[in-house]
């Protein structure tokens, strides 16, 4: 199911955030990621500082699945009492089996999620599409589930936003701002290409040149 929110900027003061594959109190992802840390309770702290250091309570934040390990009661409980941000959409991902969707950890749960911020359309996964939703007139895909493995496409307007990345400059465990974002977009060698031909569109992208 697709849920579209349409979100609009409030003169500066709230803004939007996005991250994935925090992987609070996971042992295992210190290894299999290189994750620079003693153990996952240090990890799971240090993962919401770097939250904390940018998100703000009042600005929202897109979590795109993985949020905590699969075993132990309460974890995902105990992750988001660590979190100072009130207004957090949550993205399935497949270590999530806990969290259900009529879950009150977050203000929603989706698998997937089409969302509009400052004219820009965006479509929300855990996993990596090949095409997605107004992708042919400019629309972003984001998602996690690669940490950092998954090579970046320079002609899609996708980007992997989860913990481990730092492409593009981008420090590793902090959340991508949607400035952030359009900036990383606006370097990508893009040209729309109609799924339904497989050839360039001849009409301009609208949400390209917003």
């Amino acid at each position: 199911m697709v849920i579209t929110l349409l979100i609009m900027v409030n003169g500066g003061k709230m803004q939007n955030w996005f991250t994935a594959d925090t992987h609070a109190y996971h042992d295992n992802i210190i290894r299999y990621c290189n994750r620079p840390f003693q153990n996952a309770e240090y990890m799971t702290v240090a993962l919401a500082n770097h939250i904390n250091n940018v998100v703000q309570p009042n600005d929202t934040l897109y979590h795109l699945g993985d949020w905590s390990a699969r075993r132990g009661p309460g974890l995902a409980e105990k992750f988001r009492e660590m979190i100072m941000c009130k207004n957090i959409h949550f993205i399935l991902g497949n270590h999530d089996q806990k969290i259900d969707r009529r879950s009150k950890l977050f203000t929603s749960v989706n698998h997937m999620l089409d969302i509009k911020i400052g004219g820009h359309s965006i479509v929300l996964c855990h996993y990596a599409m090949r095409v997605w939703n107004k992708s042919h007139h400019g629309a972003w895909q984001l998602y996690g589930h690669s940490h950092g493995n998954l090579p970046d496409d320079p002609n899609a307007l996708q980007l992997d936003v989860g913990v481990d990345t730092e492409l593009y400059g981008h420090k590793r465990f902090t959340p991508y701002s949607f400035d952030e974002l359009r900036k990383i977009m606006g370097q990508k060698n893009w040209k729309p290409k109609d799924h339904h031909t497989g050839k360039l569109a001849e009409y301009e992208c609208r949400e390209r040149k917003e």
